[in-house]
């Protein structure tokens, strides 16, 4: 499928993920509309180099995703969507459940919603692996049970089995698409590797929550062509699939290689705030992705370590966007 003159909304541009998939859309020739949430002091950021190179191809749009009426007005005249908005801080969310769960499951609904009024032909919905809870069975397929274990995971239950019902009920050309664990250049630190990189960059002494829980990490990369590959295929329509490796690391052997790739030693020592309780912990997350493998032909390519040594070189050109390695939620 070649994106050359299509028009694509992309929500959470601004994003950690949706500022890559917008980048890429707009090299491959889409004309991107980029729904970034309003604040009287907010600039593009990660756009801001997109902006100046694709300003003819890239419009940006501020709101709210629970504006439905600002929602309407942003998928008007796209052929294809990207919703990424959403509240992911796990902890927050067990701080404002309530505003969690109006945006990522809200704010599907009106994505949804303004598709079907529009009749848009293609609707991307961004899941999670957090949705499966801790895994009861590995590799974990698409199949698996979900079983959330924070707010953030049940609003996002919540926001897929609302994107399925609509394709089952209107037609509306959805697949949920659910990455595990993405990783690389302008994540923030409320994810566990750039928490990790900065302070071994400024100390060496490295403090974390609990060590024994293991990922499945996917580089940004591979996560964004996966979107549009995933896209790209008619035969995805209406199904839910997963963006995973099917390699798991704990985060003891995280920090361990990370050190390794920094080449220098670090202590890495626990804190009680920074776990989470022993009830809402996910312990295992593993992809299978034999599903989308088979469907679409996508497969992740790039190494966990060639994905970290690519984040630490970005981290390091960018030291002054991270002021503070204070435990953030």
């Amino acid at each position: 499928m070649s994106w050359k003159g299509k028009r694509v909304m992309v929500t959470g541009a601004a994003g950690f993920i949706g500022s890559h998939l917008t980048e890429e859309l707009l090299r491959q020739g889409a004309r991107v509309r980029a729904f970034i949430k309003y604040h009287p002091r907010q600039s593009p950021q990660f756009l801001a180099d997109a902006q100046k190179k694709y300003a003819a191809r890239l419009e940006l749009f501020t709101g709210d995703i629970r504006d439905l009426d600002a929602v309407q007005k942003a998928v008007e005249g796209a052929h294809t969507v990207f919703h990424l908005a959403a509240s992911i801080s796990i902890p927050y969310s067990f701080e404002r459940p309530n505003e969690v769960f109006q945006v990522n499951a809200l704010g599907t609904a009106h994505v949804l919603v303004a598709a079907k009024t529009h009749r848009t032909r293609r609707l991307i919905v961004t899941s999670t692996s957090e949705v499966y809870g801790t895994a009861q069975w590995t590799p974990i397929t698409e199949r698996h049970p979900l079983n959330p274990h924070s707010p953030y995971a049940a609003s996002k239950v919540a926001a897929d089995a609302m994107a399925i019902s609509f394709h089952r009920s209107y037609g509306v050309p959805v697949t949920v698409l659910r990455p595990f664990n993405t990783f690389g250049p302008r994540q923030s630190l409320r994810a566990i590797i750039p928490t990790i990189i900065l302070q071994a960059l400024q100390s060496g002494a490295v403090t974390l929550g609990n060590l024994r829980p293991t990922r499945d990490f996917t580089f940004v990369a591979d996560t964004v062509n996966g979107f549009l590959k995933t896209a790209a295929c008619q035969a995805a329509v209406g199904q839910t699939l997963q963006l995973g490796t099917g390699r798991e690391i704990s985060i003891a052997d995280l920090a361990r290689k990370i050190s390794g790739a920094l080449g220098k030693k670090i202590r890495i020592k626990t804190e009680g705030k920074r776990k989470r309780s022993r009830s809402s912990e996910v312990d295992r997350l593993l992809s299978s992705c034999e599903k989308i493998k088979g469907m679409t032909g996508w497969q992740a390519e790039i190494s966990l370590e060639e994905g970290l040594n690519k984040t630490i070189a970005w981290m390091k050109r960018n030291r002054h966007l991270y002021p503070t390695t204070e435990y953030q939620i």
